[in-house]
This record gives C-alpha cells, structure tokens and sequence, in this order.
C-alpha cells in the first residue's frame, strides 16, 4: 500500500510540479507532511537545507528521502525502504520523462505556432505563484528561530545572503559556506 502511495503521490508531484524543483516544495509539503504525514515539517525542513547543498534537483532528492522514511516508519525492512527510496525518486521523474519525450516530438514542429505561443504565456505566472507558494511555505519558525533574536539573526543572514550573492555577485558556494560558519558559531553560543 505504501509503495503505491510513494509511486502516486511522487508521480503526480512530478507532474504537476512546474517551475522545477523549488515549484514542486509547496506539493511536496502538502502531500507529504500534511496529507500522508510521512515527515514532520522540522523533517521538511532539513530535507530542504539538505537538497539544496547536495548534488543533484532538489525534487529528487527530497523524494529519496521521502521514499524511504515512509517506508521505514511503515516498518518495512532496510531493502524495502531503499526500494521505496527509488521508487519515489523514479515516480518524480517519470511524468518529466514521458513529457519531455512527447513534447520534444513536436515542439519543433509547432513552435511558432501562436495557440503554443498563447499556452506558454499564461503557464509562466503559474510557474512564478508556484515559486512564490515555496518561498511561503519556508517562512516558518524552524527556518527562521523560535526566539525574536533568532528571528532577527535569521532574517539579517538572508538579507546579507541575498545581497552577496544577487547584488554583489559573490558565488552562492562561497556565501553558503560563510553563512552556515556563522550560523554554526551563532547557534552554539546561544
């Protein structure tokens, strides 16, 4: 039961997910931490952090984990939960996959056609809603401390986040490494 859950709840994630990985975290949220309850949304939120720092899209990556805590909490042996892992990590990427390979087949063809130049219009605000619903669903006390100096440090690191890397063009490597520094000195003496 739970591998078909993984395989439905991924697939149509991977579905409907416009707007890549950061477009998917609002669906995955609600599916998985609020509908199935499979994480906590501390869980969540690591699974976040996590994806962004490790290689690969972050929609995958949060699916692999996903995929096998479920299968673990549902008490499913250590090969099982790997096998939920996979399972929901190729349930993400099929819906791509297939369109991808439809799409590709007569994108060419119709291109300037001005029906799809039409669609692609209206599907770029819902691309950006989507990005926005994720940001949203970030602003959370797990995010940005539970204390109003926490709060405060929370929101002073990712505005300096914001400006070195966007204003100022310094590499998000470098920004990441030095905010995580400081955020592992800040923390440990509160």
């Amino acid at each position: 039961m739970i591998f078909w859950q993984l395989f439905y709840t991924f697939f149509t994630i991977g579905l409907f997910g416009f707007g890549g990985g950061y477009g998917m975290l609002s669906l995955i949220q609600n599916r998985v931490v609020e509908h199935f309850g499979w994480i906590s949304i501390s869980e969540f939120t690591d699974i976040v952090a996590i994806s962004q720092m490790t290689p690969g899209p972050i929609g995958i990556n949060a699916a692999t984990y996903v995929g096998y805590t479920a299968a673990a909490n549902a008490g499913y042996s250590e090969a099982y939960s790997v096998a939920g892992s996979l399972l929901a990590s190729f349930s993400v990427m099929l819906p791509s996959f297939i369109l991808m390979l439809a799409i590709s087949m007569f994108f060419m063809k119709y291109s300037r056609h001005p029906m799809v130049k039409h669609i692609l219009s209206w599907l770029r605000p819902v691309v950006v809603g989507l990005l926005a619903a994720a940001v949203l669903s970030l602003l959370n006390k797990e995010n940005f401390g539970t204390s109003g100096i926490q709060t405060t440090v929370s929101i002073a690191l990712f505005a300096v986040s914001f400006l070195l890397t966007y204003r100022m063009k310094w590499n998000p490597i470098l920004v990441i490494l030095i905010a995580g520094a400081f955020g592992g000195v800040f923390y440990s003496i509160i």
